[in-house]
C-alpha cells in the first residue's frame, strides 16, 4: 500500500513538472560576439630640415654712372673801323675738351679774316687735335695734330704730327702745368715748295682759375726744330685771360705769336695777333 502511495506520488511530481514546463514561454538566447578590430595608425612625419642660415648681404646701393661730358665753346671777335682808315678783322674758333680718369680729348678749330685798307691783312685757319692717355694720375702718353693755312704768310698748308710722353708737374683742381716731349714730322708747302721733315717736339702748358668770378688764365709753347738742320724751327707760343660775363658767357683776350726761323721769301719772321672776342659755352 505504502508503495502504491511513493509511485503515485512519483507521478503525481513529474506530471506537476511536465505542466509546468508547458507553461514557460520559448525562451532562445543567441549570442552574436563579433570583435571588429581596425586599426588606422596614420603617421605623418613632417621633417623640417633647416638650413644653415647664411649671413644676409646688405644690398649695395646702385649709384649713377660717373658721366664725363665735352666741355665744348665757340668764341666770336670782331674789329671794324671806317674813316681815315679801313680795317676789318673778324675771328672764330671752336673748341671742345673731355676728360675721364685715364683719357684726355681735346680739339679746336680757328679762322681769322682781315683788311686794312682793301689789303688782305690775316687769312688765317688752323685746327689741332690731341689725345692723351694717361699711366698714371700725372704720368701720359699722347698724340697730336695740327693743321695750318696762313695765305698772308705765304703757307699753302703745314700739317704736323707728334706722338710722345708728358707729365703734369702740378695738377690741383684750380691749376695745372704739364711739359711734353716726341719726336714728330712737318708736311708742309711754304711759298710754292713742298717740304717734309723731322722735328723733335717740346712743349709745356700752364693753366690756372680762379675760385670767385670764373676768371682763368693759360699759357702755352711749343717748340719744333728740324732734327737734321737745327737752324730751321718753328715756335708758338700763346697767352690768354678770361673773365665770366654769366654762366655761359666769358669775355677772353688772347695774344698769339707764330716764329718762323725760315720763312717764305720777303715774308717776316714772326707774326703775332692780339684778338678779343666773345665766348659762349654749350
Amino acid at each position: 500500500m505504502r508503495k502504491i502511495k511513493n509511485i503515485i506520488a512519483i507521478v503525481g511530481i513529474l506530471t506537476a513538472c511536465s505542466l509546468a514546463a508547458k507553461a514557460q514561454p520559448g525562451v532562445v538566447t543567441i549570442t552574436n560576439v563579433v570583435t571588429v578590430l581596425v586599426t588606422n595608425v596614420v603617421t605623418v612625419t613632417n621633417v623640417v630640415t633647416s638650413a644653415p642660415v647664411l649671413p644676409v648681404a646688405a644690398v649695395p646701393t646702385l649709384k649713377a654712372p660717373t658721366k664725363y661730358p665735352w666741355d665744348s665753346s665757340a668764341t666770336v671777335g670782331l674789329t671794324l673801323t671806317r674813316g681815315n682808315s679801313e680795317t676789318l678783322l673778324f675771328t672764330a674758333g671752336l673748341q671742345t675738351a673731355r676728360k675721364t680718369p685715364v683719357n684726355e680729348y681735346s680739339f679746336g678749330a680757328e679762322g681769322a679774316y682781315g683788311e686794312n685798307n682793301s689789303v688782305k691783312s690775316a687769312d688765317l685757319l688752323h685746327a689741332f687735335g690731341q689725345w692723351n692717355h694717361l699711366f698714371s694720375d700725372r704720368a701720359f702718353g699722347y698724340v697730336r695734330t695740327d693743321g695750318l693755312r696762313d695765305g698772308v704768310a705765304d703757307i699753302d698748308y703745314r700739317i704736323s704730327i707728334s706722338p710722345g710722353v708728358g707729365y703734369y708737374f702740378v695738377k690741383e683742381k684750380n691749376t695745372t702745368l704739364a711739359g711734353e716731349v716726341g719726336p714728330g714730322v712737318v708736311f708742309q708747302e711754304l711759298g710754292n715748295q713742298e717740304a717734309t721733315f723731322s722735328t723733335l717736339r717740346l712743349a709745356e702748358r700752364f693753366e690756372h682759375k680762379f675760385n670767385h668770378g670764373g676768371a682763368r688764365v693759360w699759357e702755352s709753347v711749343e717748340f719744333l726744330p728740324q732734327l737734321d738742320r737745327l737752324d730751321n724751327y718753328l715756335i708758338n707760343a700763346e697767352v690768354g685771360v678770361e673773365s665770366a660775363l654769366s654762366k655761359k658767357l666769358s669775355l677772353q683776350v688772347v695774344l698769339d705769336d707764330a716764329y718762323d726761323s725760315r720763312p717764305a721769301a720777303s715774308h717776316l719772321k714772326n707774326d703775332v695777333k692780339l684778338v678779343s672776342g666773345i665766348k659762349y659755352k654749350f
